[in-house]
């Protein structure tokens, strides 16, 4: 059985590496969206201003404080006050306002020049008697927030198409059926698919985030195992999606559309090129659906806060369970060849 598996694992990595323009496409790609969006996004004549703003009401639109009303300024309705807090520290928010209460209070961090002009405005409202507090904190860049997005979104592409697309090529050219008449069982072929995807992709993104680290030095926080771990759960998940999509199929066409409607969806709602947060709650309920979505929140949450695997337990079950669930749908329904 060993041997089987190990034959059918090393056919799959020869024929990966041959196909020089998936390789190239595979490397290239993250590392011109990481230097690219670095380049656009660190100006320091970016203007952008983010206030928090917690409230009593349903809805800032309620909000009579006429600094609330300023054009050109983003307001978000807060609701986790100590997180929010930890941002302004970060510069992820330029300010902090708590309208509860009679006297209300302010956050913000003394380096951040975005959060020194909203003071000035808040200051010149008439009337004002906001309490200020103030907060310190290296700035989180957006390079730093963006980077597990760009890494996360090149290993979906490579998960889902890498094994889908390609099952589905073997079934329609009859290379299936041939396999059918060896001793190599659906578990066996199955299981060598998906290890070798594994360990193309992780090499792939360790190599891509070495890369760019050198030069762009993220922020880390955390531990580089528990980002390993976290990373491979993500990409052994959505490996499984690709893996039941094409359990059944038999057009290259049908296959490509579906694992795009898979894929579109994520990158779009899982967060890779922006976050989720301030957009209604159903839209975040519906990202939740998505193991992208849980491997970029444990990812950055390692990143960015420092965490440890004991903090992003709920994204490791869920990935967890998405794994097992499209594992277990794709052996029920796997068929080695054409109705």
């Amino acid at each position: 059985m060993i041997r089987r598996f190990l034959a059918i694992l090393h056919a799959r990595n020869i024929e990966f590496v041959r196909d020089r323009s998936t390789l190239g496409w595979n490397v290239i790609l993250p590392v011109v969206l990481v230097f690219g969006l670095a380049s656009v996004f660190s100006s320091p004549y970016r203007a952008l201003f983010k206030v928090g703003v917690v409230t009593d009401l349903a809805s800032l639109e309620d909000v009579a404080d006429p600094f609330v009303q300023l054009r050109y300024v983003d307001f978000v309705k807060i609701d986790d006050l100590p997180a929010a807090i930890t941002k302004v520290e970060r510069h992820q928010l330029d300010m902090l306002l708590d309208l509860r209460g009679a006297a209300p209070h302010y956050w913000i961090n003394d380096d951040s020049r975005n959060g020194y002009i909203l003071e000035q405005l808040l200051a010149s409202k008439p009337g004002s008697s906001a309490e200020r507090q103030t907060v310190s904190g290296r700035a989180v860049r957006y390079i730093d927030w963006l980077v597990p997005g760009i890494l996360g979104m090149n290993m979906m592409f490579s998960c889902l198409f890498g094994v889908g697309y390609v099952v589905v090529r073997y079934r329609k050219n009859g290379f299936l059926k041939r396999l059918r008449a060896t001793p190599i069982s659906a578990l066996e072929f199955a299981s060598a698919q998906i290890v070798s995807r594994m360990l193309l992709i992780m090499s792939i993104t360790v190599a891509v985030f070495a890369g760019t680290n050198y030069f762009l030095n993220f922020r880390m926080e955390g531990s580089y195992t528990d980002l390993f771990l976290v990373a491979a759960l993500g990409a052994f998940s959505m490996i499984a999606l690709g893996f039941m999509v094409a359990a059944r199929i038999t057009s290259e066409e049908l296959a490509g559309g579906l694992l795009n409607v898979a894929s579109w969806p994520m990158m779009i709602l899982s967060g890779v090129w922006f976050s989720l947060e301030g957009t209604s709650p159903f839209v975040q309920k519906l990202a939740n659906i998505f193991p992208l979505t849980h491997m970029l929140n444990g990812a950055r949450a390692i990143m960015l806060d420092g965490e440890g695997l004991s903090a992003i337990a709920p994204q490791l079950g869920w990935l967890l369970l998405m794994s097992g669930v499209f594992l277990g749908l794709g052996a029920l329904s796997f068929r080695w060849q054409p109705d």
